[in-house]
Parts: C-alpha cells; structure tokens; sequence
C-alpha cells in the first residue's frame, strides 16, 4: 500500500526563536545529536540513517519552514512539479541542488492550503544505523490541521501519490509505505501544525521518554497510551517553543490487502481516547498548541 513517488517521510523544519535552547532541549532532553550546524541553524538527526529528521532555524517567533519527503528515484521530482500544478498547488522552487547539510536535489512547493512540502532525492545517508534506548530513530508521522481536509487528501493522493489508509471522525491518515501513516490530516478551523511524531525502538523508550520529559518540566499532555488507526503506543508533550511533538513506538505496518477503515469502524466507548482505556484526554494546553504553529509563507523562488 505505498505510494510509487514517494519513499518516505524524512524531515521537518521549524523557525525557533532561540538556537541555543533548541540546542539543549533537543539533545539533552530529547535525545537527537546535532548533525551540521550553519550559522543560522542546527540539524538534528536521530538513530536511523536520515542525515537529519529536524532543523531549527534562527527566527524570530516559532513556525514551520517545511515537511521533506523523499523521493523512490530521481524522475520523481520532475512528475511531482508537474502534478503539484494540476491539483492546484504551486511550485515555490523548481527542481534543484539543496544547499543546506544533507543535500541532493529537492523540488520545493505549497498546497492549496499554503503548506510548504518539499520532496528530495540523494540526499545523504547515515550508515551507523542502530536501534539505542531512549533514542528516536526517525520520523514517525506528521499531522497537519486542515480546513478542508477532503481537499488535502486529494493533493496528497493526485500529487504525491499517498494513499487513505483510515478516516476517523476527525482525521485521514495518509500512506506512502509500510507505514500505517506517514501524514494525518486533521480536521481543523485552521491549517497549523498537530504534531510531530518521532518513532522510539520501543514501549519502554515512550514511556521513560515520558519521565525524562517530566524531569525537564514538560508534562506529558496527552498519554500514555495506544492509537486506533496506526495501533501505535504514545506520549505527547509540548516542546519549549509550543510545538507539539510526540514519543511513539510500533507503529502498525501495512500492504497492499490493508482495508481503509470509515469513522464508523474508530469509535471508542463513552470516556476512552485510546485502546487501553487509561489515558485522560488530551490537556488544554496541548488543544491550544496544536493550532499554534504555522507555516512560514515563501515567496516564489525563495524557498
């Protein structure tokens, strides 16, 4: 069940305010290592072999620069250009070289909604993969708010090629490979960042993520617990500059004899969230900021 574009998430970017915080934060708490620097960001990578699955660039006030996926080979890049146009997206950087650490060739554009996505192929690879406790490894998914989410899901599957692999009540998870999702679209009265979700080696690294992230003062908002659509277990916090991020581990995978559930088949009993039916609903604080981040608005040839 995966897309025959699109290969993979791989990264986000965020403007922060503060690169020595995002330093500390990230690192120390988190557990990402700093991959590349520039002078006006960090790149952070996790256990996998994406050169980077987070950047944070000097700004004044926190927003979201870009979601990066990758291409399944080069011709991609040049069909994407092409089918972003017809479903009405617009192309904010043609085909190119990516000048920032990771490199290789990237197509850079917005969907109807103004969301910045950019899609590379040969960028560069680690080869010290391992799987470490309490280390994300990658990229789980990203969720995004949508005020049209029937309009989102068609750019997404007429310009990317994803694929529906659920429709809850308030969300279409989308697929590009083994992956349950690698995109959710949320139903929303804004297009802001949900969240960002790294995947973890396991159960045990969500969950002392989640006493880590106590200790540094970030309570868990939401969790623990496990999802419906995607089966995978989760804690969510809010991250120092109101981004929302999320631990997950076991994530659900999937293929091609996968069958879309409807929102009548993801409904939990009255008073759960979740399959276990112990997490409390998701705080106030983290409602808020799952509407707070926004996409930076590039203009043509600038991205």
């Amino acid at each position: 069940m995966s897309s025959p574009w699109i290969k993979a998430l791989r990264s986000v970017a965020l403007d922060v305010p503060d690169l020595s915080l995002a330093e500390d934060f990230y690192t120390r708490v988190w557990h990402l290592e700093v991959v590349a620097r520039t002078d006006d960001a960090l790149f952070f990578r996790g256990t996998g072999a994406d050169h980077h699955l987070l950047s944070a660039h000097q700004a004044e006030r926190i927003a979201i620069r870009n979601v990066t996926l990758r291409a399944r080979h080069p011709g991609v890049l040049e069909r994407v250009s092409q089918a972003v146009v017809e479903a009405g997206g617009r192309i904010l950087q043609p085909v190119d070289q990516i000048h920032e650490p990771g490199g290789g060739q990237g197509l850079t554009f917005c969907d109807p909604s103004g969301r910045v996505l950019r899609v590379v192929y040969g960028d560069r690879c680690h080869t010290d993969t391992q799987e470490v406790a309490d280390r994300p490894m990658r990229l789980a998914h990203v969720v995004l708010n949508s005020r049209n989410v029937e309009q989102s899901q068609r750019f997404f599957e007429s310009a990317l090629k994803f694929k529906l692999a659920d429709r809850t009540r308030i969300m279409a998870f989308m697929n590009c490979d083994n992956d349950h999702h690698s995109i959710a679209l949320g139903d929303a009265d804004n297009d802001a960042l949900n969240h960002i979700a790294f995947l973890m080696p396991d159960i045990d690294s969500v969950m002392r993520g989640g006493g880590r992230m106590r200790d540094a003062n970030h309570p868990i908002e939401w969790g623990p617990g496990r999802h419906g659509p995607g089966n995978n277990a989760f804690n969510y916090f809010i991250g120092p500059f109101g981004e929302v991020i999320e631990y997950t581990a076991e994530v659900e995978q999937i293929d091609e004899t996968y069958r879309p559930g409807t929102p009548e088949d993801w409904v939990w009993p009255p008073g759960r969230v979740d399959q276990w039916g112990i997490s409390q609903p998701p705080s106030a604080a983290l409602k808020e900021a799952q509407k707070s981040v926004f996409f930076i608005n590039i203009p043509n040839g600038q991205a």
